[in-house]
């Protein structure tokens, strides 16, 4: 059981001893007031009311496992006696405390011992007729009618209070599974957009490399060019990293789109950009992260010659050639993306046929949360 269950379990036990502790005493200590006659009769009635607490206290613990065999004993002892000897009809205040709150926690055949409290408290009643020349009627409706059907009423409510605590229970530690899936949930969004940022940036570096390898004794001034951009690019990615440690990223789709651009052209890679509109603000971080990853994945995998990006109001499509005919790769970043852009409304479709590849993300009606 996890600690915030059992804090809030604790609350609800200083609840309810707060609210019926007082009212328990106060109820038992005026029925052996007025019943008992003699010192002797007080002290029979009161181990009754006594071991009707102690058992309260220890339920209210969850620790009424301990002592409810020895209470409930002592109190149908006392309502024996009472019945029997001191002449009080309400000794059964005991029995009827302790077996109401002992029978529910069984942990099995609670119904007939349910039954088997109430048939006892009504047979013990039933032997006043025994010891007494009063009105039979009268003897039936105090000491069996009465007893046994406020036990039986008692005792069938503590049965729904008792699914009642599980309940609590069982919502607490959903509520604790929730806050653990979210905690996941935000550990896998970082170390996907740590992912993006690092993956895309690394895979540009080794490209800027290769090329600054092959134009080192032909074009100095390129090769210069190319390290600049290298060492600007490393410098934006650890700034990138920062803002991500401090929740303080943001992708912004036209300067991903320009980034693109630039990654094909130097790779290369003719481009097409198509803008059928502007697109919608909420779903720009988004689309931002789908066309990186898009990006690195055709420089990666793609043999592309030419790449068509494609810009609507709550959507983007890119479609490239040179993709090997091979059964679809496994792209996790999109696999992630994927759920992420579904998760904010969204749809992202991966496609591949006849050569080429294709990735769009849609927002239908223009709406999205974006991880915002």
């Amino acid at each position: 059981m996890s600690e915030h269950t059992e804090r809030t379990r604790g609350r609800l036990r200083r609840l309810n001893l707060v609210m019926f502790l007082p009212l328990l005493v106060a109820v038992g200590a005026l029925l052996v007031a007025r019943d008992a006659e003699t010192w002797w009769q007080a002290i029979v009635l009161g181990l009754g009311v006594v071991a009707a607490l102690v058992t309260f206290v220890q339920w209210a613990a969850r620790d009424i496992s301990r002592v409810a065999l020895p209470c409930l004993i002592v109190t149908a002892a006392v309502w024996a006696l009472g019945v029997l000897v001191v002449d009080s009809n309400s000794a059964f205040y005991g029995i009827l405390i302790v077996g109401s709150l002992a029978v529910p926690q069984l942990p099995r055949h609670r119904g007939w011992a349910a039954l088997a409290l109430i048939v006892y408290i009504a047979a013990v009643g039933a032997a006043r007729l025994l010891v007494t020349q009063e009105d039979v009627s009268g003897v039936l409706i105090g000491y069996v009618i009465v007893p046994a059907g406020v036990t039986a009423v008692l005792t069938g409510l503590m049965f729904p209070n008792q699914r009642f605590y599980g309940l609590v229970a069982e919502l607490e530690e959903a509520r604790e599974r929730e806050a653990e899936l979210a905690v996941i949930r935000e550990r896998m969004r970082f170390a996907s957009d740590l992912h993006d940022i690092q993956g895309h940036t690394l895979h540009v570096v080794k490209l800027k490399i290769a090329l600054a390898q092959r134009l080192v004794h032909s074009d100095a001034e390129r090769v210069e060019q190319e390290l600049r951009e290298v060492h600007a690019l490393v410098s934006d990615t650890i700034t990138q990293t920062k803002q991500l440690a401090y929740a303080q990223r943001r992708l912004n789709l036209s300067v991903e789109l320009e980034n693109a651009k630039n990654l094909f052209e130097a790779a290369g890679i003719r481009v097409r950009v198509d803008r059928e509109a502007e697109v919608d603000a909420h779903a720009g971080e988004l689309l931002g992260q789908v066309l990186r990853e898009t990006t690195t994945n055709i420089l990666r995998h793609a043999q592309a010659e030419q790449v068509r990006i494609t810009l609507s109001e709550s959507g983007i499509t890119i479609v490239n050639d040179g993709a090997r005919e091979a059964p679809l790769p496994e792209l996790r970043g999109l696999a992630t993306l994927k759920e992420r852009v579904m998760s904010n409304g969204g749809e992202l479709t991966v496609e591949q046929k006849d050569g080429h590849f294709l990735t769009a993300a849609a927002f239908p009606h223009g709406r999205s949360d974006a991880a915002l």
